[in-house]
């Protein structure tokens, strides 16, 4: 689930790797040349004006002819990659990739000296370097790595042999899921999925910028901003389409059922197979704003349960989870987001206690299925922190004394409905779980209690169980 604001790495470069070769434009243009799809460069981030080590994903020749470079800042999250002009990356600290090596090793590039460029743009059999100035006038550019006539001829085995001592780059990525409903989109995908293709959407009164690649129709892409009716999501290429669309939507709502609805909040059951083209709307929408998942192309076998908030025009979107009818995993979300415009707000928390609050009525206990987002992870463990703290010192202040004041591990999972792996690995991070006189108990400090008790307060919403009105279904006999 991804609630709050991205969090921008410190892994900025010093002032020293900053500053930019004294080369003049041959040079210039003979390093923009050689870089690729994969290299490694210092790149200056857009937001922060800081430099950060990238991976270049792709590279582009604008309409004045000059080169722009779409990185991916390292150890920072992929919603912060971006396209950058050459004035923004510092070509000294250029890495080639290894042909035939692990992917995401590197070694330093090959600037040739100013001698072997003069050289090469004057013998007109060479074929290594950049274009003459001239030619590159007559194909409408005009500046700097203007345009790629073909790559540098440089074998990078040869400067891994000079270079022994530098020890390679390794890109230690986790292996994709093999299990689960959705898996893992890690960087072995296709790079242009790892291009955010749409710069705007307009969704109700809100103006949103992606975070990530949405395999909306190509046609689309093209547009500076797609619109989107917010009770149907259909999506639709201008302003006035958006206007003619809506006085022909009879939705006010998300399709569904409305199971739960406390004051402005109301939760709505889209089954995937009933209402398809919803179902797969709300996935493209959804993949906007999340990198770890893959699109639903099949939704049959899940369920949708989105959250909206009432006023008068209606119920407007604040977020969804997903999850399958059947699970083998026991996993009771599948997927799980909160709309940028409402995040920090608390629905990501309630979206959270909501999908235990059917486990709970399902009898069983759940879990996310991994991995999680960044944002999501922390969320989770948040919400487990202060569901097992809470129900721990309700226990406690039932049964202040004697035997009966034990509880197990098997027994809060079951109070919580929360995976017995999750309440374990939480109570370790709080340091709840400790070895005494030869057994494992659980102890609460008082400094937690403080904290539980300031972060109670700060809830400004919670779900209460009365107002759901839901039955679960035994999917395994029903015809999905």
């Amino acid at each position: 689930m991804d609630e709050g604001s991205s969090t921008v790495s410190s892994n900025s470069c010093s002032n020293g790797a900053s500053e930019k070769m004294d080369m003049d434009d041959k040079e210039k243009a003979v390093a923009y040349d050689q870089i690729t799809e994969g290299c490694r460069i210092m790149a200056r981030m857009t937001t922060t004006r800081q430099w950060h080590d990238a991976e270049v994903i792709s590279v582009r020749v604008n309409p004045e002819g000059t080169y722009a470079f779409y990185v991916h800042y390292l150890e920072c999250n992929r919603r912060l990659d971006e396209w950058v002009e050459v004035d923004d990356v510092n070509v000294s600290t250029l890495r080639l990739p290894v042909k035939g090596a692990q992917k995401g090793t590197v070694v330093p590039a090959r600037i040739p000296p100013k001698s072997e460029v003069s050289t090469r743009e004057e013998s007109p059999a060479s074929t290594t370097g950049s274009p003459d100035r001239d030619e590159v006038k007559k194909m409408g550019g005009g500046g700097i790595g203007a345009m790629r006539k073909r790559k540098a001829t440089i074998d990078p085995m040869e400067n891994l042999k000079a270079d022994e001592s530098m020890p390679p780059t390794v890109d230690t990525t986790n292996a994709p899921r093999t299990s689960g409903s959705m898996t893992k989109m890690g960087h072995s995908e296709d790079a242009l999925t790892r291009i955010r293709n749409i710069d705007l959407i307009e969704l109700g009164r809100h103006r949103i910028q992606p975070w990530y690649f949405s395999p909306y129709p190509q046609q689309l892409t093209k547009l500076p901003c797609i619109y989107m009716c917010e009770f149907c999501l259909k999506y639709m290429k201008s302003a006035t389409c958006l206007r003619r669309h809506m006085t022909k939507c009879h939705l006010k709502h998300p399709p569904g059922n409305e199971i739960y609805r406390k004051e402005h909040i109301s939760f709505f059951e889209i089954d995937g197979r009933k209402n398809k083209s919803y179902a797969q709307n709300l996935c493209l929408l959804a993949k906007l704003f999340l990198d770890h998942k893959t699109l639903y192309y099949d939704t049959d076998p899940f369920l949708f349960y989105v959250m909206a908030e009432k006023d008068e025009r209606g119920f407007h979107i604040v977020g969804f989870f997903s999850k399958e009818k059947e699970s083998a995993e026991e996993y009771n979300v599948a997927c799980i987001l909160v709309l940028p415009p409402y995040q920090k707000r608390g629905f990501g928390s309630l979206l959270i206690e909501f999908s235990y609050e059917l486990s709970k009525c399902e009898g069983k206990t759940g879990s996310p299925e991994k991995p999680l987002s960044d944002l999501g992870l922390l969320s989770y463990r948040s919400f487990w922190a202060a569901t097992i703290i809470e129900q721990l010192m309700h226990h406690k202040a039932s049964f202040p004394s004697g035997d009966e004041n034990a509880l197990s591990i098997s027994q809060l999972s079951q109070l919580t409905s929360i995976k017995k792996d999750d309440v374990i690995s939480t109570l370790q991070q709080l340091n709840l779980y400790k070895y005494y006189k030869g057994q494992y108990v659980m102890v609460i400090t008082d400094e937690l209690k403080d904290s539980y008790e300031k972060s109670r307060k700060k809830m400004r919403v919670r779900i209460d169980a009365s107002y759901l009105k839901w039955t679960p279904k035994d999917w395994s006999r029903r015809k999905i």
